[in-house]
């Protein structure tokens, strides 16, 4: 898939439009870190994976893990306007009998590669893919996404010691490092930093961006593409809420959906309308 700056720029608006109008709609789910991650999965799926949504399951596609399952709404408007699936599915979030869940189901969703949402587990389920597909000499690459918050979890760096051993240097991994987590400040509840000393001390390659800055996730994903063995990080510095005043920057919104009247600010504010996306 093509696309230049302004484009994906474009795209990236968009699903800011269909995340809070599907939220709303929900009167449910994950606003703030939903937004913080929408520009590293615009560059992941209109410019930089192996992908054909018509052909979900092409043995040498690239693939993706949504380790901080809570963002599924990103992943969702993602995927749909991708063409996995119609967008008017996007309007039945969390709702009983649909296929868009809180947190992504493999079973249920095309394009979703793994069921997540116990948080630490991504890292661990996107090795195992990366690993069999250098087993089987496929070109495939794999990407996750994790939360800063959930550079708590020990099992990130039990999986982070795997990939470095195995030299596993088709994984690509980022972490939304947006600042907050449910509780409040990541650093405040339980603090992570140095993060990019740590994942140089397990072996990683690192590369720190501003994570809401499309060109410079362009330039980090091309770099990763260019590292060879051993994985690498790209620790993405974002804003939780990114695109809407109401929310920009503010830990209450990590689990609360815009209401009615933030809906209608937040459309007037970026300039935009739900109508075109069917929900």
């Amino acid at each position: 898939m093509g696309n230049d700056i302004k484009e994906l720029e474009d795209i990236a608006r968009q699903l800011r439009i269909d995340i809070i109008t599907m939220l709303n709609k929900a009167k449910s789910g994950h606003t703030g870190g939903s937004l913080s991650a929408i520009d590293i999965l615009t560059c992941l799926y209109f410019k930089e994976m192996n992908i054909d949504p018509a052909d979900p399951d092409k043995p040498d596609r690239d693939k993706f893990v949504l380790s901080k399952g809570h963002a599924a709404p990103a992943l969702y408007a993602t995927l749909a306007r991708a063409g996995y699936f119609d967008k008017a599915e996007l309007a039945t979030l969390r709702k009983y009998g649909s296929i868009l869940q809180g947190h992504p189901d493999m079973n249920l969703v095309p394009g979703v590669e793994m069921s997540t949402g116990s948080l630490g587990q991504g890292l661990s389920a996107a090795n195992g893919m990366a690993l069999a597909a250098k087993l089987d000499g496929a070109p495939t690459r794999v990407y996750v996404i994790m939360g800063d918050g959930e550079q708590q979890e020990g099992q990130i760096w039990e999986a982070a010691m795997t990939a470095h051993h195995y030299k596993i240097d088709n994984l690509c991994a980022f972490v939304d490092n947006n600042g907050l987590q449910i509780d409040g400040e990541v650093e405040k509840i339980m603090g992570i930093e140095p993060l990019a000393d740590k994942w140089r001390a397990f072996g990683w390659h690192v590369i720190s961006i501003n994570g809401n800055d499309i060109a410079q996730i362009l330039e980090a994903l091309d770099e990763a593409d260019r590292t060879k063995h051993r994985p690498t990080v790209i620790i993405a510095k974002t804003v939780k809420g990114k695109g809407f005043s109401f929310c920009a920057g503010k830990v209450k919104y990590h689990g609360v959906p815009p209401s009615d009247q933030e809906l209608e600010e937040a459309l007037k504010e970026i300039g935009g309308s739900a109508t075109p996306h069917q929900i």
